[in-house]
């Protein structure tokens, strides 16, 4: 697959010699499956042909680690550049792989976000076509760093159906609005359940809520994902489901998500200096 084009960025902000384009994840609150569906995704893209990263902005909370089957330290060559991790092909930053997995970060909110500018800056990333940032809960320090210092050609907002998770994730849509990165679309996840005894669907966190989300702000749908136990069995062994299950269902409905959030992403303007120009 050619590479991908880079995208406009908000305010003009420099892009990045070795990332064409910027994908931030993000969502209002917790517990709705953020980190899953940004390295799922991550994944699928991938094996769509592209050359994918991806940066773990949770300085409190980092998971990608863990859910790419990730160990050990990276190695640095000049003692001030970092190479980046790999896992399942996919290469992958995160503070988790710099501190020990018990030791807690105690930090205010300017250390968190000077982290993450070292992350972004001093990772020797690779051509890649995209990059995914997964984003903490809500919209706070590190999504106003985000939005000011990094070049983000687009934004994914996650959900859930029930009306307190899409109220939540209503306020980082604004947020991304307000910060001039547009909004690719939503990704409605935990959707419906499928019991693997009898194949009852039940829509456990109601039904309708991304749908309602994306008609109030004009932004797609991306796509609406399951509540799968094999979902949380894959990443808790760190191998994504769209790379342990390739042909399933699941793998594919992340898939359909990807190729969407592709589509959309088409859309947006070209940058007007290609990224090419600043790798020479």
């Amino acid at each position: 697959m050619p590479a991908l084009t880079p995208h406009a960025v908000q305010r003009d902000l420099p892009l990045h010699p070795g990332i064409r384009n910027v994908i931030a994840v993000g969502s209002g609150k917790g517990g709705v499956g953020k980190s899953t569906t940004a390295v799922n995704l991550a994944a699928a893209l991938m094996q769509s042909g592209l050359r994918v990263g991806v940066l773990d902005a949770d300085i409190y909370g980092p998971s990608v680690p863990a859910m790419l089957g990730i160990e050990g330290k990276p190695d640095s060559p000049d003692g001030k550049t970092i190479e980046p991790m790999r896992g399942h092909g996919i290469e992958a930053m995160s503070i988790g792989v710099l501190v020990d997995q018990d030791t807690p970060m105690i930090w205010r909110g300017p250390m968190a976000t000077s982290a993450l500018m070292q992350l972004f800056n001093d990772t020797r990333w690779g051509d890649l076509d995209i990059l995914i940032i997964d984003l903490p809960p809500g919209t706070g320090d590190i999504q106003l760093t985000l939005s000011q210092k990094i070049p983000v050609a687009g934004a994914v907002v996650v959900t859930t159906p029930q009306d307190i998770a899409t109220l939540d994730a209503g306020k980082a849509v604004k947020m991304f609005e307000k910060v001039e990165v547009p909004v690719l679309g939503l990704i409605e996840n935990m959707a419906v359940h499928v019991c693997t005894n009898c194949g009852h669907a039940e829509h456990v966190f109601g039904t309708g809520g991304g749908e309602r989300m994306a008609a109030r702000y004009g932004v797609p749908v991306l796509g609406a994902l399951p509540l799968d136990i094999r979902i949380r069995e894959r990443g808790d062994a760190g191998v994504p489901v769209v790379v342990a299950e390739p042909d399933s269902p699941v793998a594919q409905a992340y898939r359909a998500a990807a190729e969407r959030l592709l589509q959309e992403l088409a859309k947006r303007p070209r940058a007007s200096m290609p990224i090419a120009a600043s790798l020479v």
